[in-house]
């Protein structure tokens, strides 16, 4: 099979295609033929610092969507033939994937495979975001940034769809023109840590009650002063530069701060299946729309990371093989 192989770590170069030997699905796996792979940011930190085996070398991407083309022994969830999405099964830039049944479901018909890759690791990483690791209710106030992004698209609908304001945070007016469409109340095109006088402008000074920050060190300290008394900063980007610190005592205004794991929103396969539930019903319902930004083959997988290094792109970026 065809796969992208990462033979060492560094830069989108190191992003080969190459014949690579099929895996056998083994007790509990099932192997998929893949038609559509989703590329996140966090595929770009896999790339430059490996995987969580240390493993090298490997196929990076954790998300996407095919058929079930082989079942391992034991497996009762699938059959050859079921359309499945899954994620967090390393090994997603390739033909076929082998993976275990416990990151995988089983795909709707009303669901096509490129919207099901365009949500399976944002659409979960959104919705734990907004309704568990810091619950966004009627009458919120939330700053987000990256807005015109794939995960910013996601989480301001579903601010909205739970009745908070978002004001949305953009490095150009181009940009500016996606979140807005996508449903922010406030867009302020801004980098680095100049949106803290225009963001306490929009609140009367009173700060917001959430933000959702995945810039890194150079936002961090910025999006603290913006927030309101016993408000949350709710921190994701560990993968972009150093990680930022803090002491208890430079909290200002007894606000909280919180760093969601991903998987401790899907502990279980139980859990996975009914948040997945719920994110396709508001691809059903209209309250989430799903815009994928750029469409590769998977030989260009070195140029999806260049662009979404960049910051130049918006939306999802899926790769084809």
């Amino acid at each position: 099979m065809q796969a992208i192989v990462v033979n060492s770590l560094g830069g989108p170069e190191e992003l080969r295609i190459t014949q690579s030997p099929a895996g056998r699905p083994g007790p509990g796996e099932i192997a998929v033929q893949v038609s559509v792979a989703g590329v996140n940011f966090m595929d770009t930190g896999t790339r430059r610092m490996g995987i969580p085996t240390g493993e090298i070398p490997f196929i990076p991407g954790v998300e996407g969507a095919g058929r079930v083309s082989e079942i391992g022994p034991g497996v009762t969830e699938f059959a050859i033939g079921d359309r499945v999405a899954w994620v967090f099964a390393w090994g997603s830039y390739a033909e076929r994937i082998v993976l275990p049944v416990t990151s995988a479901v089983r795909l709707p018909d009303d669901i096509s495979d490129e919207v099901a890759a365009s949500v399976m690791m944002q659409g979960i990483t959104a919705h734990h975001f907004v309704t568990e690791a810091a619950p966004v209710g009627p009458g919120d106030v939330t700053l987000v940034h990256a807005a015109a992004g794939g995960l910013g698209q996601k989480i301001i609908q579903l601010v909205k769809a739970r009745g908070g304001t978002a004001i949305g945070l953009t490095s150009t007016a181009a940009k500016a023109e996606v979140a807005r469409r996508f449903g922010a109340d406030h867009v302020l095109v801004s980098t680095g840590d100049a949106f803290v006088k225009p963001v306490l402008e929009l609140t009367d000074q009173q700060g917001v009650d959430t933000v959702f920050d995945g810039g890194g060190e150079t936002t961090f300290h910025a999006s603290m002063k913006v927030l309101r008394r016993h408000g949350t900063l709710l921190y994701y980007g560990a993968v972009i530069g150093a990680v930022p610190t803090v002491t208890l005592r430079e909290l200002p205004n007894s606000i909280k701060i919180s760093y969601p794991v991903f998987r401790d929103h899907i502990p279980t396969r139980e859990d996975l299946v009914r948040n997945t539930e719920k994110i396709f019903q508001l691809i059903r319902s209209g309250q989430w729309k799903i815009d994928i930004g750029r469409r590769y083959p998977l030989r260009d997988a070195a140029q999806a990371h260049r662009d979404i290094e960049s910051r130049a792109t918006t939306g999802k970026l899926l790769l084809f093989p």
